[in-house]
């Protein structure tokens, strides 16, 4: 597990998840199956290694998103108020998601994460998913109680939350989507520090190698909101699609 090519490896691939999660979304579904391996390849964390690769993955995500919140802040993008709100509904669910998780098996888990991958990739590849829609009261009450169920992902698995926040804030609330990723990131970072709270007392964080993978997945988010304001909504859309490409050939042909 302490392998310097693994530890590289994971490094490269946060950063390229952390970049692809303030872009679009789905960098855990890079992350968390390199941590797996890892961890499968010592025999002290073989059998619960699905629990502590979603509770390390915490830390980094924790990580990429303050540099990405600070990035886009420093853009000029905050609404701290409507992402402040937006994230008070997430919490709970958040919480609740997490306490699960640290319950299911390592072998269970990772069966989870393959239905995953599948169902985000047909969900988010439907045509017009994305599309605006006028905007209205039952539209915008719809996408914050959906943050519930949102957040109850996101403490859970994680991986793949950010193409779901995607579909509510900009198909649902039709905010554009330098906007949405604006506050997706910040939703996703308070949500995740009660979420690693739960991990971390259920043994299921190794720090050091977070860590590795947050220096990785910050860096990668901070270079992610700079193009996401620069080159704006179509470069975002763009990557977006590159994305859900890249999974979809991913399941197809290296399943």
């Amino acid at each position: 597990m302490d392998n310097p090519i693994y530890l590289i490896l994971l490094f490269g691939l946060g950063v390229i998840a952390g970049f692809q999660n303030v872009m679009a979304g789905g960098g855990s579904l890079l992350t968390l199956p390199m941590l797996i391996f890892m961890l499968e390849s010592n025999p002290i964390y073989a059998a619960n290694a699905g629990a502590i690769a979603n509770g390390t993955n915490r830390v980094a995500i924790l990580v990429q998103n303050i540099f990405a919140v600070l990035g886009f802040r420093k853009k000029g993008e905050s609404n701290f108020k409507m992402s402040l709100k937006l994230a008070a509904f997430a919490l709970p669910g958040a919480i609740l998601g997490a306490f699960f998780a640290g319950e299911i098996t390592s072998d269970l888990f990772k069966k989870i994460l393959g239905f995953v991958v599948i169902g985000v990739v047909m969900l988010m590849t439907q045509k017009n998913r994305l599309t605006k829609t006028a905007t209205t009261k039952a539209h915008t009450k719809l996408g914050y109680l959906a943050m519930f169920g949102l957040g109850f992902y996101g403490g859970f698995i994680q991986a793949g939350v950010g193409f779901l926040m995607i579909a509510v804030l900009h198909g649902l609330m039709s905010l554009n989507l330098i906007k949405t990723n604006m506050h997706k990131v910040f939703i996703v970072m308070v949500y995740t520090v009660p979420a690693l709270i739960v991990f971390a007392i259920g043994g299921n964080v190794i720090w050091w190698i977070g860590l590795i993978l947050a220096a990785g997945n910050s860096l990668g988010a901070w270079m992610g909101t700079h193009f996401a304001v620069k080159k704006g909504e179509k470069f975002i859309r763009a990557v977006l699609l590159i994305a859900l490409l890249g999974m979809a050939i991913k399941l197809i042909f290296f399943s």
